[in-house]
């Protein structure tokens, strides 16, 4: 198990060393000024080419930011459970670690999409109410690809019913791949700004489930 654990943080650490290489790449490497008001992005030829190949679709934007709301239910419902623990047990320490561990978490996303809002990269392929708006990484990919996953783990680990779990385990696991291939298909964001949105995600994630020690399987 502490093997595991350990391979686990390791991939953790490495996902998020090849999103930071791959931001640097982002801002380095075939920057062009390919967006709306003339705003540069980078990988500007493979951005432009998959930009075109998708097109914009609003209407799928406008369901998966909707459905962007379920991530947020989970974040509330998991800090309401450890609300209740710290008022029934009458002392922080003696909140379930995975549910302390679970709000680091929650406020390391935070702190990565504030810095990221501050710090735009680059801004999307599209004008949203007539402005620019950062685009890297995707937030609705960080958001679902965070919050998720780790409601999957926390699920995993509560539920008794494996009949339940497994159920809420797929249907769960179909949610994040729809808001993922929605958001890419939707044209609102870049290729590049997806891409950093799946690395940050995985490499947030990983450490987190190596350091719950918490796991789909078993």
């Amino acid at each position: 198990m502490e093997k595991r654990r350990r391979i686990t943080i390791w991939a953790g650490s490495g996902s998020l060393a090849a999103f930071a290489l791959w931001t640097w790449a982002v801002c380095r490497i075939g920057v062009q000024p390919i967006g709306p008001n003339g705003s540069r992005v980078g990988f500007g030829e493979m951005n432009h080419w998959f930009h075109q190949l998708t097109g914009v679709h609003m209407g799928l934007y406008t369901v998966t930011d909707w459905l962007g709301l379920v991530p947020v239910c989970f974040v509330l419902g998991f800090g309401l459970l450890g609300l209740v623990q710290l008022i029934r047990r009458r002392s922080l320490r003696k909140v379930d670690p995975d549910i302390l561990l679970l709000g680091g978490f929650y406020i390391l996303v935070l702190g990565a999409y504030l810095l990221f809002e501050t710090l735009a990269v680059n801004y999307r392929p599209i004008l949203i109410d007539g402005y620019l708006e950062a685009s890297y990484p995707s937030s609705t990919t960080l958001l679902a690809l965070c919050v998720i996953p780790t409601g999957m783990l926390q699920l995993h680990a509560r539920l008794q019913s494996r009949t339940l779990r497994r159920s809420l385990l797929v249907l769960l696991g179909a949610f994040t791949g729809f808001m993922v291939i929605g958001r890419l298909l939707s044209g609102v964001h870049w290729l590049t700004d997806i891409i950093g949105g799946v690395l940050l995600s995985a490499g947030l994630v990983l450490l987190y489930q190596g350091l719950s020690g918490q796991s789909l399987t078993g």
